[in-house]
């Protein structure tokens, strides 16, 4: 059964109503747009058939005599002068539960070989975010399991973070941890990756890599990929989005990862351009802007009143040659909380995450990060800024005093604890010690090639001697007067295996 088949079998329900049976004629095809006249009645976004093509199109370009529509299937059976009816329903797809685990394209087909997916609710793609009065400030941690995003710019419930920075530093790579950290975490979201425009060799890797890590069970991919249609390419992000308000609107919480924005905007520009809309700056559309925001929009905090759900975005836009100021990386910028930004400098010099501090921030800051963590990182953006500063400096002179030594020391010890492999990530209380011992206790005593190792060590130590330690931080979400000296005292006996002295 192709993929219009399917899509045919879920709109079973929604039959041409005999007052809004009016009919047009294609009159011209261009790539994967229709120009069709007649249909005067069409909504914007309203599903229109194409009888003897036996497809769906998508009506965007409401003109005085004609109407542009997107076409939804194999443009190569439709002709001039075929047959076109409204459905008078809105494009939508299922959501549910029953989607967990699955891999489907931007129409809810699946597509991974598993069978039909049978759901029991619909909803619109396109669909308004939630009123200021609807939200409430994000203040609940979302933890990715990676060191230098949750201690330097953390992830709240409702967020909205870019991930942004050259192809193939490893933007996916911090998503796919986040949502593989996701499994051991209280109240865990539904996780929705959405591949717009990715091969699919990759994709069927990242299936098998969160299949391996026991993630795939609370996930959904939505697959577009290079060789589908633009018009795929251009709704997969919707896609996404509206099977996670179907969690956020219950009352659950829900994690959107879309892998990447830059592909839809290619898209969107290439409809737009057949669809001679006017273009713009480097040939997009005015309203590309407002593509990305109205779909970013949609990811919240839910308040008390609406059941405290959230979704929380994480848009990955690719730039070139690290060049942020281009025009779809400042739109998108301009419209998230905040950014991670990957520099392919930091990437070549096997700093992973290669992420740049000093052009990463997350808006909302603190207010999404736990006790224990705002413990354990409170000055560890001050001396990362120091080292950097001073690191530059002393690249021009051999002569340093002793306390300028120490905060270099410091600063290559911090950065190595910063570390981390992908696929790797870390439970909460592991950052909260690992974090603390960097920030709170002498770790430039060790040797630059030892801190890798001094962090299994150190986790070894506690689990064996104080498991405790790990329980009271998971459990109280904080870090006590009394578990800092236990934390200290184990550090201290774990350097000195290492030949360093005590503080």
């Amino acid at each position: 059964m192709d993929i219009i088949e399917k899509f045919k079998k879920q709109l079973e329900g929604i039959e041409l109503k005999a007052e809004l049976e009016e009919t047009g004629e294609v009159i011209e095809i261009k790539d994967v747009v229709a120009k069709i006249s007649g249909l005067k009645n069409v909504e914007n976004f309203e599903l229109i058939f194409f009888e003897e093509a036996n497809t769906y199109g998508l009506a965007l370009n409401l003109e005085e005599f004609e109407v542009g529509a997107v076409i939804l299937g194999d443009v190569t059976k439709i002709r001039e002068g075929h047959i076109v009816k409204r459905t008078g329903s809105v494009f939508s797809i299922n959501v549910g539960e029953e989607l967990l685990g699955r891999v489907v394209d931007p129409l809810g087909n699946p597509i991974d070989g598993k069978g039909e997916i049978k759901t029991k609710q619909r909803l619109p793609l396109e669909r308004r975010g939630p009123s200021v009065m609807d939200r409430q400030p994000v203040s609940e941690p979302l933890h990715t399991g990676i060191k230098i995003v949750d201690a330097l710019t953390p992830i709240g419930r409702g967020q909205r973070q870019l991930i942004i920075g050259d192809k193939g530093i490893g933007k996916t790579a911090v998503a796919i941890d986040a949502i593989i950290n996701q499994k051991n975490e209280k109240d865990r979201p539904v996780c929705i990756y959405v591949a717009c425009g990715q091969k699919k060799s990759k994709v069927k890797r990242l299936v098998k890599t969160l299949e391996d890590n026991g993630a795939l069970d609370y996930s959904i991919i939505v697959a577009a990929f290079p060789d589908d249609p633009a018009s795929f390419l251009y709704l997969a992000p919707f896609a996404g989005v509206t099977m996670g308000e179907y969690f956020r609107d219950k009352g659950e919480h829900a994690l959107l990862v879309y892998d990447d924005l830059t592909r839809q905007a290619w898209a969107w520009r290439e409809i737009s351009l057949i669809l001679r809309r006017p273009p713009g700056r480097e040939a997009y559309p005015g309203d590309v802007f407002y593509l990305h925001s109205r779909l970013l929009e949609r990811a919240a905090k839910l308040s008390s009143e609406k059941g405290e759900g959230s979704l929380t975005a994480l848009p990955i836009i690719e730039t070139q040659a690290g060049d942020i100021s281009g025009y779809i990386p400042t739109n998108v910028i301009s419209i998230t909380d905040g950014q991670i930004f990957l520099d392919s400098n930091l990437f070549r010099k096997e700093q992973k995450p290669a992420m740049d501090i000093g052009a990463s921030v997350s808006r909302v800051g603190s207010h999404a990060q736990t006790k224990a963590m705002k413990k354990a990182c409170g000055s560890l953006k001050l001396n990362l800024t120091q080292f950097q500063e001073l690191e530059r400096f002393s690249e021009f002179t051999e002569e340093l005093d002793p306390d300028t030594k120490k905060i270099l020391e410091r600063g290559k010890a911090i950065i190595e604890i910063l570390k981390q492999e992908d696929l790797k990530p870390l439970s909460f209380e592991k950052e909260a010690v690992i974090i603390y011992a960097a920030t709170s206790c002498s770790i430039e005593d060790l040797k630059e090639e030892d801190v890798g190792s001094f962090q299994e060590k150190l986790f070894e130590e506690i689990q064996i001697t104080k498991p405790e330690i790990f329980e009271e931080i998971k459990n109280t979400r904080d870090i006590s007067d009394i578990v800092k000296k236990e934390i200290e005292d184990i550090v201290n006996k774990v350097k000195e295996s290492y030949g360093s002295k005590s503080s």
